[in-house]
């Protein structure tokens, strides 16, 4: 029988990982995952979850041991942040062409430097085209019951690719509400048999090659590496309509249903709209119920998949409002702007008209995105709906300062 307990996010995502029945796990503690190796680790030492556990040295051998046990056919999890994630970077890049279907949390993280090791998104952003599935979490339940429906996911025959379950650091990872466990019959229903081998298996009585030396003098040529690329393109477009099906049959098991690509709030009439991702979607929500009161045509888009990017979805969203407002809790260096609404920007081009969008930078370094912050974030928005024009982002906590951090340098 499904129960409920009082938890935190990577609590949830732990029993979500026991639920999903893995074969082996591999975890090295970085905050604010820390906590999720321990409960994976305590999991683990209980017989709760039925799984290896690596103990290895770090990061980059984490994903690398997984990367031998998925192709020798088990069913794998990890889970890092931050400086972690960077330090796998070279396994984590080579996972998607080999076609994987690991589950990995990423327990997002702000960058360095200035030392921080509070939330934020950057760590989960910049990594986003290595070519790993990514959705976003808004809550404990939906953490919990993303990790499982991920790994459905990540072994369909049309995906064949890892997935990344994003949950906020700090707000999340520590943050502690009601949370409904699952049957572990229905789970079971639900996931089926693992098939995480069947296009390259190591086997002692089949062996082959894996990860052939592609172009050169002496490789196999350009267009095998072409159909590596092609692939996992393929894979990841295919992902969508899976990651949708997915979304409506875990609907049926458990009762519980999440927008699978975006989440359209209050959109039907409205004449402009906020666009939000992860844990700061609730007080988007909440900002938007008040400016629905006071009389504002007002909605909300959340984003929950994020790679593949949901164009088509995104396009249908947009054609609804004149105005929108991109929240972003990372930066795009390169682009003087949040990545989602970069990403916004260029799915503009598919709408065949123009609409105004300003960019909003706000809860790096775990500060806070509150209801206030979305109600400037609104009324800026309603100013571009009506002709403003704003060609530099808002920073929304950049007068947040703490005692001292005047005498930084910069």
């Amino acid at each position: 029988m499904a129960r409920t307990i009082v938890c935190d996010g990577n609590e949830a995502a732990a029993w979500g990982v026991a639920l999903s029945r893995p074969d082996m796990v591999a975890v090295y503690p970085i905050t604010p995952q820390s906590s999720l190796a321990e409960y994976i680790s305590q999991f683990v030492a209980d017989g709760i979850i039925q799984a290896d556990l690596m103990d290895v040295e770090g990061e980059h051998s984490v994903l690398s041991v997984l990367q031998g046990a998925c192709l020798a056919g088990a069913r794998t999890f990890t889970a890092t942040c931050g400086q972690g994630l960077a330090f796998m970077f070279e396994p984590y890049f080579r996972t998607p062409p080999l076609r994987l279907p690991i589950v990995m949390s990423i327990v997002t993280r702000d960058g360095i430097t200035p030392q921080c090791v509070w939330g934020g998104q950057q760590d989960a952003m910049t990594v986003r085209e290595a070519g790993w599935v990514h959705m976003y979490c808004e809550n404990n339940q939906e953490i919990l019951d993303t990790v499982i429906m991920a790994y459905r996911i990540a072994e369909h025959r049309d995906v064949m690719l890892p997935v990344n379950v994003n949950h906020d650091g700090n707000y999340l990872s520590y943050g502690v509400e009601k949370v409904e466990i699952p049957d572990q019959e229905e789970v079971d229903a639900f996931l089926g048999e693992k098939n995480t081998n069947w296009h390259a298996a190591l086997d002692p009585d089949r062996p082959m090659g894996v990860d052939p030396l592609t172009g050169g003098a002496g490789g196999l040529g350009p267009a095998l590496f072409v159909r590596y690329r092609k692939g996992l393109c393929k894979g990841m477009q295919n992902a969508l309509g899976v990651i949708t099906e997915v979304h409506k049959e875990w609907e049926k098991t458990s009762g519980r249903s999440y927008a699978p690509l975006i989440e359209e709030y209050r959109l039907e009439d409205a004449d402009y709209a906020i666009m939000t991702i992860g844990s700061m979607t609730g007080a988007g929500k909440d900002a938007v119920d008040a400016a629905r009161e006071a009389g504002e045509r007002i909605g909300l888009v959340k984003i929950k998949t994020f790679r593949p990017f949901p164009l088509q979805a995104l396009r249908e969203a947009l054609r609804k409002v004149k105005a929108v407002g991109v929240v972003d809790r990372s930066v795009s260096f390169g682009w003087n702007f949040g990545p989602v609404y970069q990403e916004l920007l260029s799915a503009m081009y598919f709408l065949n008209r123009h609409i105004p969008a300003v960019s909003f930078i706000g809860g790096l370094a775990g500060a806070d995105i509150t209801v206030d912050h979305f109600n400037r974030v609104i009324e800026t928005t309603a100013m571009a709906l009506h002709g403003e024009v704003f060609s530099e982002p808002v920073w929304l906590n950049e007068n947040d300062q703490s005692p001292g951090s005047d005498r930084v340098s910069q």
